[in-house]
């Protein structure tokens, strides 16, 4: 059994009978795995997620490629190839669309701008190396950093409002972050590995961004000159029919996948390592139809992480992630596997997560939400399904404090958080769920859920109701 008072904080101020077990007490319910109602409901739930999947409208290219190598681009190492490629896209865009093919070889380029009917591809051998003179990814473009729009850097492969895009092959997008370019700029930092700068320091922009958005300044007005705000790698803004297939993405400047606003996304059998700050693997933002398979996530933040928005700048798009389906993935490091939030202020439904493995060390979480009173949003329809975790600090995690905890008026809302057949060898925490007493966590079902090892129970504050049928906690049945 657990030592809850030697080896765990329970602050269970809506769950303290439920949590421990002691008696049947109003908001702990179980229902059978086997019941009508259960097996409708989840027959229903993951029909949902296959309908998300036949729904989204995939790429189409012409069947012509436009190699690089034609418009005088250079695998040697040493050439700037951001003109060629600049060349090859358009004479592609022109002919009607197709490939815009990097051959075996080591290109350097600055950003890389998608048109309409472009699949940029990367043979076995290619590796597309971008330099880190930030100049060089000017002038601005509209993007979106940490759930903000701004006129900001441009990310390193960029497209605005096109259709029918895609990056795909077996080479490697190298960002060549490290802890002398790009990284630096985060400033402080648990692992930073680099002397505190007290000018090239991200807090410098990003203070006054946020406080901009809070203010609503127009987003054309939101330029510095000054500017230390880390470009994405790979983010379509307002784009259709993305598709991002095969290659290894690494040592990324900030997030590494990161489409804004965009419909009919697919995210197939990407290779994410990178280990900076920030270096969330696929962070799609108030996007509709999003399909991420067959991925693998070694990060030094998020492996995904949905999100719509912060706070201000989000309620004006309003626009949540919706109808998102993961499957078939792999997460190692990471601060979380599958998380929604921080910045998820146009909330998130529709969210499906199934057959994925996780593990590894220094794997923070696996079943992460991250909001506060400050964020809001409202979060439903979440179902997570058929995972095996090895290794990982904490299981599940719904945290209403974080970063400004609660000093606002949006009061985050999550509802019917369904997890099922999940499989933990070793955990230090169970829960940390941390709901308000105003706005209390509830509409948490686990069932057929199985920890082989934990070292605590963990934390349940503010907890209105869990449904839990057959979860059991170090060889012992667990009731909540």
């Amino acid at each position: 059994m657990i030592d809850l008072q030697k080896r765990g904080s329970l602050k269970a101020l809506g769950l303290s009978s439920c949590a421990l077990g002691l008696m049947p007490v109003a908001g702990c319910s179980t229902t059978s795995p086997t019941s009508p109602a259960y097996v409708g409901r989840d027959e229903a739930l993951w029909k949902q997620a296959d309908d998300i999947i036949d729904n989204i409208a995939r790429t189409d290219f012409p069947n012509r490629d436009f190699l690089v190598t034609e418009f005088g681009g250079k695998g040697d190492g040493e050439t700037d190839n951001t003109g060629p490629i600049a060349k090859a896209i358009e004479a592609c865009a022109a002919a009607g669309g197709g490939r815009v093919v990097i051959p075996a070889g080591q290109f350097n380029t600055g950003p890389v701008h998608l048109k309409t009917n472009i699949n940029l591809h990367l043979q076995e051998g290619a590796v597309l190396s971008f330099y880190t003179d930030p100049e060089r990814y000017k002038p601005y473009v509209m993007t979106r950093w940490e759930g903000v729009e701004l006129m900001g850097y441009s990310p390193l492969i960029y497209a605005y409002e096109q259709e029918n895009i895609a990056v795909t092959g077996q080479g490697v997008l190298e960002g060549n972050g490290s802890n002398t370019v790009w990284w630096p700029w985060k400033g402080r930092w648990s692992r930073a590995q680099w002397p505190i700068d007290p000018v090239e320091d991200q807090k410098h922009t990003r203070t006054p961004l946020f406080e901009m958005a809070e203010q609503g300044v127009p987003v054309e007005e939101r330029v510095f000159e000054d500017n230390y705000l880390r470009p994405p790698f790979v983010q379509p803004y307002r784009c259709k029919r993305v598709l991002i297939e095969g290659v290894t993405i690494r040592n990324s400047p900030f997030w590494l996948l990161n489409p804004v606003l965009s419909e009919d996304v697919i995210v197939r059998g990407v290779q994410c390592v990178s280990h900076g700050p920030n270096s969330d693997g696929c962070d799609p933002e108030s996007c509709n139809r999003v399909l991420i398979e067959k991925c693998l996530f070694d990060t030094g933040d998020d492996c995904i992480a949905l999100k719509s928005g912060r706070n201000a700048d989000g309620r004006r798009l309003a626009t949540p992630i919706q109808n998102i389906v993961i499957q078939d993935c792999q997460m190692r490091a990471g601060h979380g596997g599958v998380v929604i939030g921080s910045e998820i202020s146009g909330g998130a439904r529709n969210v499906f997560a199934r057959r994925c493995h996780m593990d590894s060390p220094v794997l923070d979480r696996a079943v992460r939400i991250k909001t506060n009173s400050v964020r809001g949003g409202l979060i439903e329809n979440i179902a997570i399904r058929n995972i095996v975790i090895g290794q990982v600090k904490d299981v599940f995690v719904i945290n209403f404090y974080y970063e400004e905890g609660d000093a606002g008026d949006y009061l985050p809302e999550v509802k019917d958080l369904h997890v099922s057949n999940m499989v933990v060898e070793n955990a230090e925490r169970v829960f940390h769920l941390r709901g308000f007493e105003r706005a209390p966590i509830s509409g948490v079902t686990l069932h057929d859920v199985t920890i082989k090892h934990a070292d605590e129970l963990g934390i349940l504050e503010n907890v209105s109701s869990i449904e839990t049928e057959s979860v059991s906690l170090n060889g012992e049945p667990l009731q909540l």
